[in-house]
């Protein structure tokens, strides 16, 4: 996630890119259960290698820091190394219910050294002495994490409200504008006619608001000028075929079925 930005709280963000930077990373076997290797391509996966040689020493830095002092501040400047919640999350699970764990970082010697990195660091060691300060860490990123200001493009992909007026519930596929697959959000009664009448027509939309931290930043609160975009033709039959494959949602567009919730 650190390679895509620097943020304290990704939640729902950069997940898409992330997971295909991992698609090229092979695991070698166990041994006795004790050792775990992980092999990233080089140079391809150096970014990647780099990032997490970074995040992990400026988070025992971070760690060394709270527990001599009881101040959290050294966590703040770790975002910038690539430390984050997603990150402290994933280092607790690894080390709950153990005695501790090593992660040590070897680089391919046909690459070199990649600049900022040392030849011979040693592995990075977090104990079970570690876990408060660590999820101390996760709660104070999920916290900072601000809201932001966005204008998204996607396509409606569903709609529900309880009657044939008012305001009502918006799922958007997106294509622009936010790093995130999909959004919720609430539309007033003109901006949801609008979004269902370029759902039925398989027009995208863009819609303004706050796409917010709480829920991953799967929520966009605010929605407001949903405006129909114009597409080519190939794009806009294609999205028409994704139309017509999601045929049970036809009706709740039109209004003549509703319901409380999202559909499944």
């Amino acid at each position: 996630l650190a390679t895509r930005a620097r943020s304290g709280y990704h939640g729902a963000r950069h997940r898409g890119p992330a997971t295909a930077l991992l698609g090229d990373v092979l695991l070698g076997p166990a041994a006795e259960g004790r050792t775990l290797t992980a092999f990233a391509p080089a140079p391809a996966g150096r970014p990647l290698t780099v990032r997490l040689h970074h995040a992990l020493h400026a988070t025992r830095e971070a760690i060394d820091y709270q527990r001599a002092t009881g101040n959290m501040d050294a966590f703040d400047g770790a975002v910038e190394a690539g430390v984050s919640r997603e990150l402290t999350e994933a280092l607790t699970a690894l080390v709950r219910g153990t005695e501790g764990a090593r992660i040590a970082i070897a680089w391919a010697p046909a690459a070199g050294i990649p600049d900022g990195c040392a030849a011979s660091a040693g592995p990075v060691e977090f104990s079970p002495g570690d876990l408060p300060a660590l999820r101390a860490a996760g709660a104070r990123y999920l916290r900072a994490e601000p809201s932001e200001s966005v204008s998204v493009t996607g396509v409606v992909v569903r709609l529900r409200r309880s009657g044939p007026r008012g305001a009502g519930t918006v799922r958007l596929r997106v294509l622009a504008g936010a790093e995130v697959p999909h959004l919720r959000l609430t539309l007033g009664e003109e901006d949801y006619r609008i979004a269902g009448h370029a759902h039925l027509v398989g027009l995208p939309v863009r819609v303004r608001g706050r796409l917010e931290r709480r829920g991953g930043f799967r929520r966009l609160t605010g929605a407001t000028g949903v405006v129909p975009v114009r597409v080519d033709e190939t794009e806009r039959d294609r999205l028409m075929k994704s139309l017509q494959e999601n045929l049970d949602f036809f009706e709740e567009a039109c209004g003549e079925a509703y319901g409380d919730g999202d559909a499944k």
